[in-house]
């Protein structure tokens, strides 16, 4: 059985509570960390909890530096200025938090003593990778975009042979941006019936008419991609 109340860094996750957003900055900074910074204020000042980035090694990747390899490494985050963001946000006061698509960049948000984690829609099967997190056992927010019932079910399964139950599980459809035909909301409510845990949304729209609707379906998690510029590269 799932923790019915999630709580990390002063925030409380539960069916009582208000909506925990979270602001998605990804790879949105161009690699340059004062513009990761302004993201994080302008979070904060929108009433965000908690930013988001993500980080992962390329060379972990993509070790025969093939295939997108040369993508991932133009975006890629350096993990020295992971203490940095995460004071900065910690100044600000927001949750830091980040998507790790590899162990060593699990190492890494460790290491700053990192408060939860965010497992992408991508590696909610990677399963080696999903048992490393768990095995921290700290929050974990689960996107189900590229998994069928199946897949989370085995995912909760192995967090829960590993003592970790405090997970958030996350409606996702991958596809940027979403197209609101797409967004499937009743999914929100058929995971509270059938795992009784939080449930969320991570919302790839552009406008906000599928996360108000949501919420009403028993949304209390929302995760939503911002920037600075819609024209920048």
């Amino acid at each position: 059985m799932l923790d019915k109340t999630i709580e990390f860094d002063g925030n409380i996750i539960e069916s009582s509570s208000l909506p925990f957003i979270i602001a998605e900055i990804g790879s949105n900074f161009n690699q340059d960390i004062d513009i990761a910074k302004t993201l994080i204020k302008v979070a904060k000042d929108s009433n965000a909890n908690a930013v988001k980035f993500q980080l992962f090694n390329s060379e972990e990747l993509y070790p025969n530096k093939d295939g997108l390899y040369e993508i991932f490494k133009k975006v890629e985050l350096n993990p020295e200025w992971i203490p940095e963001l995460k004071s900065y946000a910690e100044n600000q006061g927001i949750s830091f938090m980040a998507s790790c698509f590899d162990k060593k960049s699990v190492d890494v948000v460790e290491q700053s003593n990192v408060l939860a984690h965010k497992i992408a829609s991508s590696e909610a099967t990677n399963l080696k990778l999903l048992a490393y997190i768990a095995s921290k056992n700290k929050p974990m927010f689960i996107s189900t975009g590229m998994c069928n019932f199946t897949d989370i079910e085995e995912a909760i399964n192995l967090c829960s042979k590993l003592n970790n139950t405090k997970i958030c599980l996350l409606q996702c459809t991958t596809q940027y941006p979403l197209d609101t035909a797409n967004a499937n909301l009743k999914v929100i409510p058929e995971l509270v019936k059938r795992y009784d845990c939080n449930v969320g949304f991570s919302d790839h729209s552009m406008s906000n008419i599928q996360a108000i609707t949501s919420v009403g379906m028993g949304a209390k998690v929302f995760e939503k991609h911002i920037t600075l510029d819609k024209t920048s590269e």
